[in-house]
Formats: structure tokens, C-alpha cells, sequence
């Protein structure tokens, strides 16, 4: 389980998936896209789960966003050629046919941040930060953050953060509707889990259409 770079763990009707690259601040890489894509077939090949939850290991980060993203913060955006590849993780988590929470233990950034988008609930940890920098380093969020996000806190919001690259803490979110909750000191887990409990126990038919 220590190399995988996606935690899959069930319990009961609920799957839990955390990004386990902790050292790293869960930025992604093909391995991680990878193995995300295969454990979100996997759960829409299982009619017995009713809700995923999407996590990050440690209480440094979710996700800081993909290898390019962070080359060019590190670099000043100097990057050696050829530029690392950018690998899509937001299309197979969008296409889980069960409810997804994603609980925002650290930042959330870049693409990142889009992945959160990609779930249906998004509970934060207080004092996390979450922006799309893209633009600030010469790149366009391309994976569904453009659409998402303005579907989610309405077009004028959306393009303040996009095109300003702000970075906003997990109030701001709150106040633009980009989180549903924002949880005080350690209770972010218990939240989100009795968020998922609380749901996996309705009618995962009608749950299902609902969503």
C-alpha cells in the first residue's frame, strides 16, 4: 500500500480514495493519474458503493496541482525541455456514477483544484488555501476548470480568480459557494465521513437520479 500513489480503502457503501504523495504536496504525475483513472473504473464497476470520498495524504496539501505547475512556481517559470506532460485527472472522477465529497485537508491549487471541482461536495479544512494560478505562469487550467468553476460560483467569480490567479483561503471559498463547509481544527474527517454515512443510508437509487 506504501507506494501507491491512490489509496483506495471501503467501508461498508463507502469508498474512500486519497492522493498519497504527501512528500510532494500530492501534485500529480502520470503514475498518480493513472492509478486514479483505474480505482474510478473500479467503483463504477461496483453497484454496492454509494459514495466516494477523494482526500489527500498528510495536512500539508490536497493537491498542489500537476509536475508542470509546480516545475514552473520552483522555477521561476524557467522549465528544461521538454515541459513534463500534463495528465487529465478531473474527467474520470466527473464520470463516478455515485456521489463524490472531497475533503480539503491542505491547498488546493491548480489543477488541484480542479480535480475538487470535478466532485459534487467540497468540505475544507480552515486556513486552507485554493487558486488556480495557471495564468500567473503562462497556462490555461485544462482540465474542466474553466467550465466547472463558473458553473459552480457563476461566471464573474469565476473569471476574478482565473484571469487575476488569485489564491483565496477556505472562508473565501465558502463565501463564493466553491466549498459547501469549512471545518475547525481536526474535524474535517469525522465531518466528511458522517456527511458520507449520512447519505450512502438514503435510497442509492434515488440518490443516484437526485444527483
Amino acid at each position: 500500500m506504501a507506494d501507491k500513489t491512490i489509496l483506495y480503502t471501503r467501508q461498508d457503501n463507502i469508498v474512500y480514495l486519497t492522493l498519497n504523495r504527501p512528500e510532494v504536496g500530492n501534485i500529480i504525475d502520470q503514475r498518480l493519474a493513472w492509478e486514479l483513472e483505474e480505482a474510478c473504473r473500479r467503483i463504477n464497476q461496483d453497484e454496492g458503493i454509494y459514495v466516494v470520498v477523494i482526500t489527500g495524504a498528510g495536512d500539508r496539501a490536497f493537491c498542489c496541482g500537476s509536475e508542470l505547475e509546480q516545475e514552473l512556481i520552483q522555477t521561476g517559470g524557467m522549465v528544461k525541455e521538454p515541459l513534463p506532460p500534463r495528465y487529465s485527472v478531473a474527467a474520470p472522477v466527473a464520470a463516478i456514477s455515485c456521489p463524490v465529497i472531497v475533503a480539503l485537508n491542505g491547498d488546493a491549487l491548480g489543477q488541484g483544484l480542479e480535480l475538487a471541482l470535478a466532485g459534487d461536495i467540497r468540505l475544507a479544512k480552515a486556513g486552507v488555501k485554493l487558486g488556480f494560478p495557471q495564468v500567473a505562469l503562462g497556462l490555461v487550467p485544462a482540465d474542466g476548470g474553466t467550465q466547472r468553476l463558473p458553473r459552480v460560483v457563476g461566471r464573474g467569480k469565476a473569471l476574478e480568480l482565473l484571469l487575476g490567479a488569485e489564491i483565496i483561503d477556505a472562508e473565501g471559498a465558502y463565501n463564493t459557494g466553491l466549498v459547501n463547509r469549512v471545518v475547525a481544527g481536526d474535524g474535517l474527517a469525522a465531518e466528511t465521513q458522517a456527511m458520507a454515512v449520512a447519505i450512502a443510508g438514503k435510497g442509492p437509487v434515488s440518490v443516484k437520479y437526485a444527483r
